[in-house]
């Protein structure tokens, strides 16, 4: 039985140290890939490297994260554009052009105003123009909303019937923000150490609101480790954690909640589970 951690920033210098010995620990977990989130120009060079690093483990993303949006946002998309257009290939399909990339999704994007609203427009506007690229490239989106979901929402419905899918990453909300999310097909809840926390009220609402297969496992590894590991570096063999926890929650067996977020992980990011390395 083996999982997807959907979320783990990996490249990141809190693992500098001892990164090799992660990648272990998640493997010996059971943890059978792992998907690595940008949130600049240099994470989005950085987790393609560390990719080619683990082939068949480790998948990249490209994109520029809402709290990385500053004075510069406009230089910094661009240069995040040709990243992407770089690693881009243009097939055939029934229907028309497709592409093939070596990332697997547009992300992490989206809308933070937790801290500070300074930069709402520029951050509405780079949202916007990378929703824009999975339209044009088919990539999926992987979604970071926080303090914003009336505005994120506001956006997508521009894209809703146009959109191939995505990640809702790090969902903490409701019942009632859930089913607002879950209007958007093909896209799925990220799940990740919150649920396993005391307070919090996911174990109840995920089951009565959304459905197993509308969920992806993700640790957003090192920060928010789940219990029993809270205040510790996160890392992504903890996501055995979060499966544990949602297979209590919705009354069904590990092996159910691994096989069916796999599923979803393969309809949404089109990587194939079963090819395991």
């Amino acid at each position: 039985m083996k999982i997807v951690d959907t979320h783990t920033h990996l490249d990141g210098e809190e693992f500098d140290e001892d990164r090799s010995e992660v990648i272990m620990r998640a493997k010996e977990a059971g943890v059978g890939m792992v998907f690595l989130p940008a949130i600049d120009v240099k994470t989005s060079e950085a987790v393609l490297k560390l990719s080619h690093e683990y082939p068949g483990y480790a998948y990249p993303m490209v994109g520029l994260h809402p709290e990385e949006v500053k004075a510069d946002w406009k230089e910094q998309l661009k240069k995040i554009e040709a990243i992407l257009d770089e690693h881009l290939t243009a097939v055939d399909g029934l229907n028309g052009i497709k592409y093939k990339s070596d990332y697997i999704a547009i992300g992490e994007i989206g809308l933070d105003f937790y801290w500070s609203r300074e930069f709402e427009k520029e951050q509405l506007e780079a949202f916007e123009k990378q929703v824009e690229w999975s339209y044009e490239t088919g990539l999926p989106l992987m979604i970071h909303c926080r303090k914003a979901q009336n505005e994120m929402l506001h956006i997508l419905r521009k894209w809703k019937d146009k959109l191939p899918g995505g990640v809702f990453h790090c969902f903490t909300g409701n019942q009632q923000e859930a089913k607002e999310l879950l209007e958007y097909d093909n896209f799925v809840l990220g799940i990740g150490g919150v649920s396993t926390f005391k307070s919090s009220h996911l174990r109840e609402d995920l089951p009565a609101a959304v459905p197993l297969e509308r969920i992806v496992l993700e640790t957003d590894s090192p920060y928010m480790a789940p219990v029993p590991y809270r205040g510790k570096r996160n890392e992504s063999a903890f996501v055995v954690q979060v499966m544990k926890t949602l297979a209590t929650a919705y009354g069904v067996s590990e092996e159910e909640v691994a096989k069916v977020t796999n599923q979803n992980v393969e309809r949404v990011f089109g990587v194939k589970t079963g090819q395991f390395s």
